[in-house]
């Protein structure tokens, strides 16, 4: 049984560098961020070491595993994954898995609808429509695998939009072109708070998703059972690159 405010310790190696968090419920007590040109293999364990001195606790006393999990990388997610999974089982404590466009929504703040983007090679982009409040995020579309272009025109129709996420950021001239012929304004806001009332807005780019993994997934825990580590599972959305050269 969970406690009302449960030690977190969130992992987020779906994105480039990825992030490591440990929160007490919803206040975060220590982050650390990877470095984007090291694969996570080689950085996670001295992240997460790092993340557990800096809020002076013990892997003992962590009560709930969360990770991201997917979609995103496939090499980053199975290191992420396998490394929660392994250390919820060893302590024998609960494990959440938090799809990486929820964190991404999250990371942008309250809205009606955000559309989360983050690259998934080939040019191509992961994406997913999503209602934000509070740690509640609520699904409004299925996550799809599109080109820029058709995951923009999946949502042309929308006059108010928060675009989250890396994939948005590198699509930013694309969505600043299309939005000109639907008479849509067009914002790049400075923080994530802010209220998107008409238009179409880009938010700030996030660095450090594990503590917005960590805040859903305590939220999640509360409402229901925890998931334990046998259940974590990857959201790929799309067919592995080797997957695809052998079809």
């Amino acid at each position: 049984m969970l406690t009302s405010d449960p030690l977190i310790l969130g992992v987020e190696t779906a994105t480039l560098g990825g992030s490591v968090c440990v929160a007490r419920g919803d206040t975060v007590l220590a982050t650390a961020t990877g470095d984007p040109k090291l694969s996570h293999s080689n950085t996670l364990l001295s992240d997460l070491r790092a993340c557990l001195s800096q809020a002076k606790v013990s892997l003992n006393d962590i009560e709930l595993f969360a990770a991201a999990s997917g979609p995103g990388s496939f090499t980053g997610l199975r290191i992420g994954l396998a490394t929660i999974k392994g250390l919820a089982a060893t302590m024998g404590s609960p494990c959440v898995g938090i799809p990486t466009l929820h964190a991404v929504g999250h990371a942008a703040g309250d809205s009606t609808a955000t559309v989360a983007l983050l690259p998934a090679g080939r040019g191509e982009v992961f994406v997913q429509l999503l209602a934000v409040s509070g740690a509640e995020v609520i699904e409004l579309d299925e996550p799809a695998h599109l080109s820029p272009e058709r995951a923009i025109e999946r949502y042309a129709s929308r006059e108010t939009i928060k675009w989250a996420g890396s994939g948005a950021h590198a699509n930013q001239a694309l969505i600043r072109e299309r939005a000109g012929p639907l008479g849509n304004r067009f914002n790049v806001s400075a923080a994530a708070s802010y209220a998107v009332l008409m238009g179409w807005s880009l938010t700030p780019e996030q660095c450090n998703l594990a503590s917005d993994v960590a805040i859903i997934a305590n939220l999640r825990s509360q409402r229901g059972t925890p998931g334990t580590a046998e259940a974590l599972t990857a959201v790929y959305v799309r067919p592995s690159d080797a997957e695809l050269k052998w079809k």
